[in-house]
């Protein structure tokens, strides 16, 4: 057997055994009892200041104000 088709072997078999065992494990690591408040917390991003938005006086505030040095 040549060193080439026990490379391209190597290559057609196990790298995808590899790459389905690396995709299955990310997909179980997302998945994981322990994330899901960080998940949580991620999805809440854009409601944040849904209280209290920022106002408008306080934008046009502060594009006029000079960097500070």
């Amino acid at each position: 057997m040549e060193t080439t088709s026990v490379l391209s072997e190597l290559a057609d078999n196990w790298m995808l055994v590899a790459m389905f065992t690396l995709f299955v494990g990310a997909i179980l690591w997302a998945l994981r009892p322990g994330s899901k408040a960080v998940h949580q917390e991620t999805a809440n991003i854009p409601f944040r200041n849904e209280d209290h938005p920022p106002s408008a006086n306080r934008k046009a505030s502060s594009k006029n104000e000079e960097p500070q040095s």
